[in-house]
């Protein structure tokens, strides 16, 4: 596995999401940006299951709106790069899901410091 410095300035290629992941945490340190991914990921997802309880598959449609949207303002406007969906789609949704998963059972600060990550756009020495 590459350590955090060989990874963070490319995103050239992958052979593997295990390869991907390290690059995708860094693409996401910033806090906000992470929150806005982890909101935009559960509040997508329960609108697909609302979509499938109410029978409704229109609804459907909003939730790749959601999950995106709030991504994409976490790049563009906190992050300032370039999503990862754009090169790596299912890597990158793998990679929301995750991390969200993460996050929302406390195991995400370990994740990122195993890769040399301080959650603020540092890397720890």
């Amino acid at each position: 596995m590459a350590l955090a410095t060989e990874i963070i300035m490319t995103d050239e290629h992958f052979e593997t999401f295990e390869d991907f992941w390290p690059y995708y945490l860094h693409e996401h340190s910033d806090p906000t940006n992470r929150a806005l991914h982890v909101a935009g990921t559960v509040v997508a997802a329960a609108t697909l299951g609302a979509a499938v309880a109410t029978r409704k598959p229109k609804l459907a449609l909003l939730a790749p709106a959601i999950g995106y949207g709030c991504a994409w303002i976490g790049h563009y406007m906190i992050e300032k790069n370039r999503p990862a969906t754009f090169k790596h789609p299912v890597w990158s949704l793998m990679g929301d899901f995750k991390m969200t998963g993460l996050t929302l059972t406390g195991q995400l600060d370990d994740e990122l410091r195993r890769y040399g990550i301080d959650g603020n756009r540092r890397l720890l020495p």
